[in-house]
């Protein structure tokens, strides 16, 4: 993907806004569906407008336009992108909102504490 088509993610957290926690091992379509946001190879991350079930499949559908099956995962590449929060910069045809990114940016997944979701 071309540089003109991302930008970067401002990890400045406000001391002001609430903190969020979420288990580490839970299951993964649950998670992109709460937050929203997909990880690509590239390091971009995508705003996820829909996602429709079928079995252990799934197909996901950006707000960019690109749509793809994934599996239900807990242990994919994409699901230790999200948890461990790998992702270099946004997709900008995304328009993904700075809130999002900043909410994001302070949600902690940990083994022993957080929402199952």
């Amino acid at each position: 993907m071309s540089k003109k088509h991302v930008e970067s993610i401002n990890h400045d957290e406000d001391a002001r806004q609430r903190e969020r926690f979420y288990r580490k091992n839970v299951e993964f379509l649950r998670l992109v569906e709460k937050i929203k946001l997909w990880p690509t190879r590239a390091g971009v991350l995508h705003g996820v407008k829909s996602i429709e079930y079928n079995g252990p499949l799934a197909r996901i559908t950006t707000h960019c336009g690109e749509s793809f099956v994934v599996r239900d995962s807990r242990n994919s590449r994409a699901a230790r992108w999200l948890r461990n929060k790998w992702c270099r910069c946004a997709c900008k045809d995304c328009r993904i909102p700075d809130w999002k990114l900043a909410k994001y940016n302070r949600t902690h997944m940990t083994q022993g504490w957080g929402s199952e979701l």
